[in-house]
């Protein structure tokens, strides 16, 4: 694996071989393990979006290895009016010894990646979340569920998160049950690259056809970050879209409710649901640390055996 710029360019092997060493550094770390393969490494961080967990997780998750993360504002960079986006892979590339870019447009990850030198890792894109999903599945797989058996159901937006959920889902043979209002659906060319897969995916408007049965509730923000202009029109046609007690009845009784975060509390999650007994949004959110530590320890050429 020279990048990570989707979900799908892992396979079934790789993601395995991904949760295994994820879980190593988190029980490493977690048992006073503080050796540092990376030592000297520097993993250079572009975004030109705002961030939380993927900001936050990434510098943690560099330093813990031992190397040192240089956070560049998208502003300061100005890929593609600035300075053109393959200038700027090629000068990182003589500096640090690899890139996570957190973009608008996946055409900029695609093409950091077409010109670096060193490895790149989609922080997030406008088609996709791949260290979202990989630290989802992470999360579903140490609490020991077994995935070619395991019915997730995305209720709400077909966007970047739900993408890359549906691709990994494919790889893994999770059966993947998407519910969007009309004209939400997931990108029809993203749902064709996960039927290749091998997906088992359902596209339905009905929440409840989806939720029926799931081992898996997810749903995402219906408003993601530049859309606010769109909020009213957004909020009226995702209205049936809630995870609420009521769609948490449709589903199993040992239901999981996961969320991204950040999440619109009151819109499409409530909060008893998020704050309770079913969810494992926490869980998710801490693995994103332990699943990205996994892939830069991959890309930057370290080694489980020196941890």
């Amino acid at each position: 694996m020279t990048h990570f710029l989707s979900a799908g360019d892992l396979t079934p092997e790789r993601s395995l071989h991904l949760f295994r060493i994820a879980a190593a550094l988190k029980q490493r770390w977690k048992t006073g393990d503080r050796a540092t393969p990376l030592a000297g490494r520097t993993l250079a961080l572009i975004f030109e979006k705002p961030s939380l967990r993927t900001r936050v997780t990434f510098e943690v998750g560099i330093v813990q290895l031992g190397g040192r993360a240089v956070y560049l504002a998208g502003s300061e960079v100005g890929m593609g009016t600035r300075e053109s986006v393959p200038d700027v892979a090629r000068n990182l590339s003589r500096w640090v010894d690899g890139i996570a870019a957190r973009v608008h447009a996946h055409s900029s990850v695609e093409t950091l990646a077409r010109h670096a030198t060193v490895p790149v890792i989609n922080g997030l894109s406008d088609v996709e979340h791949p260290c979202q999903a990989l630290a989802d599945y992470f999360t579903l797989w140490e609490r020991g569920l077994d995935l070619a058996t395991t019915r997730l159901a995305w209720i709400g937006d077909g966007n970047n998160v739900c993408h890359s959920v549906m691709l990994l889902g494919a790889l893994l043979g999770t059966e993947v049950a998407v519910a969007c209002p009309p004209g939400y659906e997931p990108a029809a060319d993203v749902q064709a690259r996960a039927r290749s897969l091998g997906s088992r995916l359902t596209i339905t408007a009905d929440p409840r056809e989806a939720a029926t049965d799931a081992d898996i509730l997810y749903t995402d923000t219906w408003i993601s970050m530049g859309q606010e202009a769109e909020r009213e029109r957004r909020r009226e046609a995702f209205s049936r879209y809630q995870i609420n007690d009521r769609v948490v009845g449709f589903a199993k009784r040992s239901v999981l409710v996961m969320h991204c975060l950040p999440a619109h509390r009151g819109e499409e999650i409530t909060d008893a649901v998020l704050d309770g007994p079913h969810s494992i949004v926490l869980d998710q959110a801490e693995n994103r640390l332990h699943a990205q530590k996994a892939i830069i320890l991959e890309l930057l050429g370290g080694s489980l055996d020196d941890v």
